[in-house]
């Protein structure tokens, strides 16, 4: 371990990070979405008249919740690719 480079460490450490990032960024994200999804067919079975307002709003809050793993995304492809930890701490 003491032969590795800083640079070399640091792009070990980040590659790591972003694989366990990926990972809990989508799949809590996901998780959520489905059960906003149960939540909203449980209420259109309860209410068919209230189902093309529940629909509605499923749809845009399931968008809203999808930006999660987006910017959890973009995080994780600006620290494999461009990595400005590199310049910090790699000299």
């Amino acid at each position: 371990m003491e032969n590795l480079s800083t640079e070399a460490i640091v792009v070990i450490v980040t590659t790591i990070v972003a694989a366990l990032a990926i990972v809990i960024g989508t799949m809590i994200p996901t998780w959520v979405e489905g059960k906003a999804c149960e939540k909203a067919i449980e209420g259109m079975a309860r209410q068919p008249e209230a189902a093309p307002q529940l629909r509605t709003a499923m749809i845009i809050s399931l968008a809203l919740l999808e930006t999660a793993s987006i910017y959890v995304l973009l995080v994780v492809l600006v620290l494999l690719f461009a990595n400005p930890l590199l310049k910090l701490l790699g000299g």
